[in-house]
C-alpha cells in the first residue's frame, strides 16, 4: 500500500440541517455541492460518490448518484449512490477514498443527502425501522428507539449505571450547537432538563435521542496534496468499514460495537497512531448509550465507563477527547444519509482552525465514526492536519 497515493480533502460544504419542506432533495444537495466545489477549486471532479438511506421509500427517488451528478451539471460522469443505513455517508467516503487510492481516479465529490421531511410520521418511523432485521426485528415492530432501549437498559443493569448519567452527552452536544449556525437545536440544556424529559423508549428520552432531519453536507477529496487554507492540509490517513450481524440477538455481546471496534483499529493502523493521539472525534451519538459504547469501541475508555467521559467534562471543547463539536446527531440534528459526511466537514474544520466558536485548541488528528444499524456497520476515518509552511 505504500505506493498508494495520498487523499486529501480539497473542499466543504454543508447546509443547516433542519426541516427543508420547501427544497427538493436535488436542490438540496446542489446548495452543499456549490460551496465544496469553490473551495476546493476543482471544476469537475472524476467521479460522484452519493450516501442517501431513504429516497426510495421517503422521496420515491432511485438512482441519487446520477439525479445530482446531472442537476449539478455533470452529466456523463461516473456517478453512484451508497447505502448502509446511517452509515452511508461514511461509505460514500469510503468508496471515493479507496477509488483514489486505486489510482483509478484522482478527484472525487462526496455527498450526503437526506429528505426526511418528504413523508411524515408512521412512513418515516416504518422506513428508519428498514435498517433492522426485517424478519426478526422489523416483523415484530421494532423500531430503532427500541432497540437502542434494549440496549441502554442492559448496560445500566450490566455496569450499576443511572439513566440521569447518560446526562452529560446531550448538555456537551446542545452547549456546541448553540454556536453552531447549521444546528437544527440551538437551545442549551440542563442536566435537570433531561432528567426530566418525556420517554421515547424507556429509558430512552427525548433528550437522549438525535432528532431525524433534512440535509446535505459535501466533500471534495482529491489525491493533489494541496492546502486547505493556507499552511494547511488535511489528509485522511486511515479509513475501514466493518460489520456485524443485523440483528442484535444474533451478537456475541450486545454491550459491544464489534464492528466499531475492528474499524477504529484497522483505521488506526492505517494512520500509524494511537487513541491516545486523537485530539478531537465525532461519534455517532445518535442515542446517548451508543456513544458511550462507541467511545469504549474506540479505545479511549474501558469497557462500562464511556458515560464516565460524559460527567466528568471529558468530552468538552477544552476536555481530554472533545466529541459532538457542532452539535453531534444530537443537536446539529440527524439528517440520514448525510451524517457521515458532515462528521467528516465538522473535523476537516477543527483540524484546519476554521471552526470559530467551536474550535477545539490544537488539533491535528482526528476521528469521526458513523453507525448504521445499531452498529452492524462501522466506517471509521482518520483524518491528519499537515503543516506545511
Amino acid at each position: 500500500m505504500t505506493d498508494c497515493p495520498s487523499v486529501f480533502i480539497a473542499g466543504t460544504g454543508c447546509t443547516k440541517v433542519g426541516e427543508h419542506w420547501d427544497i427538493s432533495l436535488r436542490h438540496l444537495a446542489w446548495e452543499a455541492v456549490k460551496p465544496a466545489l469553490a473551495s476546493s477549486m476543482i471544476k469537475k471532479p472524476d467521479a460522484i460518490y452519493v450516501g442517501n438511506m431513504l429516497a426510495p421509500r421517503l422521496s420515491q427517488q432511485q438512482n441519487v448518484g446520477a439525479l445530482i451528478a446531472d442537476f449539478c451539471g455533470f452529466r456523463g460522469t461516473e456517478a453512484i449512490t451508497i447505502e448502509a443505513a446511517g452509515a452511508s455517508g461514511a461509505a460514500a467516503v469510503r468508496q471515493a477514498f479507496l477509488a483514489i487510492r486505486s489510482g483509478e481516479i484522482s478527484t472525487a465529490l462526496v455527498v450526503g443527502v437526506e429528505k426526511m421531511t418528504d413523508a411524515v410520521g408512521a412512513d418515516v418511523t416504518t422506513a428508519i425501522a428498514g435498517g433492522a432485521d426485517s424478519d426478526w426485528e422489523g416483523a415484530h415492530g421494532v423500531t430503532a428507539p427500541a432497540i437502542a432501549a434494549l440496549i441502554m437498559r442492559r448496560y445500566m443493569y450490566e455496569y450499576g449505571v443511572p439513566a440521569d448519567q447518560f446526562s452529560g452527552f446531550s448538555v456537551n452536544a446542545h452547549k456546541n450547537a448553540a454556536t453552531n449556525s447549521n444546528a437544527m437545536f440551538r437551545n442549551i440544556i440542563s442536566e435537570e432538563q433531561y432528567s426530566r424529559a418525556p420517554m421515547v423508549s424507556s429509558p430512552v428520552n427525548v433528550f437522549d435521542s438525535a432528532p431525524d432531519a433534512d440535509g446535505a453536507s459535501a466533500l471534495v477529496i482529491t489525491s493533489l496534496n494541496r492546502d486547505f487554507v493556507p499552511g494547511k492540509s488535511i489528509r485522511i490517513a486511515g479509513s475501514s468499514l466493518s460489520t456485524d450481524s443485523l440483528a442484535i440477538h444474533d451478537r456475541n455481546d450486545i454491550l459491544s460495537f464489534s464492528a466499531a471496534h475492528t474499524s477504529a483499529r484497522s483505521a488506526y493502523k492505517q494512520a500509524c497512531i494511537d487513541s491516545n493521539q486523537v485530539d478531537v472525534a465525532e461519534i455517532y451519538d445518535r442515542f446517548g448509550v451508543y456513544t458511550a459504547m462507541s467511545l469504549e469501541a474506540c479505545g479511549f475508555v474501558d469497557r462500562g465507563s464511556g458515560w464516565e467521559m460524559a460527567q466528568n467534562g471529558s468530552i468538552n471543547l477544552d476536555g481530554i477527547l472533545p466529541i459532538s463539536t457542532f452539535g453531534g446527531l444530537k443537536a446539529r440534528g440527524n439528517p440520514g444519509g448525510a451524517t457521515g459526511v458532515y462528521q467528516i466537514v465538522e473535523i476537516t474544520h477543527q483540524l484546519a482552525g476554521t471552526a470559530g466558536k467551536n474550535q477545539v485548541s490544537d488539533a491535528k488528528w482526528a476521528l469521526a465514526q458513523c453507525l448504521g444499524s445499531s452498529g452492524a456497520t462501522a466506517v471509521t476515518h482518520i483524518l491528519q492536519m499537515i503543516d506545511s509552511r
